[in-house]
């Protein structure tokens, strides 16, 4: 493994080198002030690498949509009668909304219903005429049977024959016709019930309700105004509680977003400006890649009771993948760079001296409420101690005075020596 220095240190080497010259040439051998300086030990502040279960986390900024909108509007026309709610309001699937004037309806069902009445009874009276025509025909089909019967012997003449045979034929005529209004008052009555359901059906739709529940919007119609059938929305209502986050990730975190969210359903936080985050679950992966962008669209799912979430709202995502354990972690400052990459300052706490040591660092995590912390793959154990402050006057080998951590200073001074 290769070191790493920085440029101070050949500008440490040079000028060393310049002093020890000097000192070969002089007669009477005096300290070099830089040289001095890189014999003192390097006031420092140190922290130890720590294991740690840490996140791993995709962060993005999200839209926040409504569940469900609906437009409410009116199945019949006629007058807005009255408004039951007010705009900005949350209303509950069911609730009253608007009422439309029922007295046109009213009216209609109030005729149908006399028809029904009058149909009704023209079916009494026509099935009461075939009962009297079926108890005509009976008399009539007799004597038609022996009129004939008498015409063979001789008896009757044609005439009286053909009188009695068809007075027999007119009774049967109008049984078929009493038979007949019958069923036409059968039919206008099936007509009438027809005309008197849908006529109440359009009334009940006089009374407009909550189809879901959720907040209102602006109220388009006020009382007074006349609205037609399935025109104009009256109101329209977008279910908040619970409500979807909609957010892209990049196409290459697709396989590990699908991977952990088929183990579990992926954790998802969002939050706006200036407000603690809520947490919410994924419940959508697109079927396709947005070609213009290489993203792909996930939506998140939150309770949202507090209502903190609003539609159409920019918010912040942050989707936990995993929660990773044991990693070693130290404060970001701690980690320097260099020609050949990222290092660290690791002192050696017996020798009270300090090496530089390559570190891999595998990303950048920013606890809540905490300092940002690096993620080292490679190159620390956990209980070393790297330098956080004072890394500028170190060299490999360099003595070092370890002062006394931030938390320790009394009254938040610096301490003697701080840099």
């Amino acid at each position: 493994m290769s070191s790493v220095y920085s440029p101070l240190f050949f500008r440490y080497i040079a000028a060393f080198a310049a002093s020890l010259l000097l000192v070969s040439c002089s007669k009477k051998p005096q300290m070099n002030p830089m040289m001095a300086m890189m014999m003192q030990a390097a006031p420092v502040r140190a922290v130890a690498a720590t294991r740690s279960d840490v996140p791993l986390d995709v962060s993005a900024v999200g839209n926040v949509e409504a569940m469900a909108m609906v437009d409410v509007k009116s199945r019949v026309a006629g007058q807005v009668l009255r408004v039951a709610f007010h705009e900005g309001d949350n209303v509950s699937k069911g609730q009253l909304l608007f009422e439309i004037d029922p007295e046109p309806l009213q009216k209609q069902i109030a005729q149908i219903q006399a028809d029904l009445v009058k149909d009704a009874a023209l079916e009494q009276q026509a099935r009461a005429n075939v009962a009297k025509d079926e108890a005509q025909i009976k008399q009539t089909q007799a004597a038609a049977e022996r009129g004939l019967q008498l015409s063979q012997e001789g008896i009757f003449s044609k005439e009286q024959t053909e009188q009695v045979v068809a007075t027999n034929a007119s009774a049967q005529a109008s049984l078929a016709a009493d038979k007949a209004m019958v069923e036409s008052a059968v039919a206008s009555i099936k007509s009438d019930r027809a005309r008197l359901a849908q006529t109440e059906l359009q009334l009940s739709y006089t009374k407009i309700t909550a189809p879901i529940s959720g907040r209102a919007g602006a109220i388009n119609l006020k009382p007074g105004n006349l609205v037609k059938e399935n025109d104009t929305a009256l109101v329209t209502i977008l279910q908040i509680a619970p409500i979807y986050v909609s957010f892209g990730v990049p196409q290459q975190l697709l396989s590990e977003v699908q991977k952990y969210n088929a183990e579990h359903p992926l954790r998802i936080e969002a939050w706006a400006q200036d407000q603690k985050p809520v947490a919410g679950v994924l419940r959508f992966i697109d079927n396709s890649v947005d070609t213009t962008t290489g993203m792909i669209k996930l939506k998140a799912q939150f309770d949202n009771t507090g209502h903190s979430l609003w539609p159409g709202q920019f918010v912040n995502v942050r989707a936990r993948l995993v929660l990773e354990h044991n990693r070693i972690v130290v404060p970001s400052r701690t980690v320097q760079t260099g020609p050949q990459g990222k290092y660290v300052w690791v002192m050696d706490t017996a020798k009270q001296t300090v090496a530089m040591r390559p570190v891999d660092v595998l990303r950048i995590v920013k606890p809540a409420d905490s300092i940002e912390e690096s993620v080292i793959g490679s190159g620390l154990q956990a209980g070393e101690m790297v330098i956080s402050e004072g890394q500028m006057r170190l060299f490999p080998g360099g003595k070092v005075k370890l002062l006394e951590p931030e938390a320790n200073k009394p009254g938040g001074a610096a301490a003697p020596g701080a840099l």
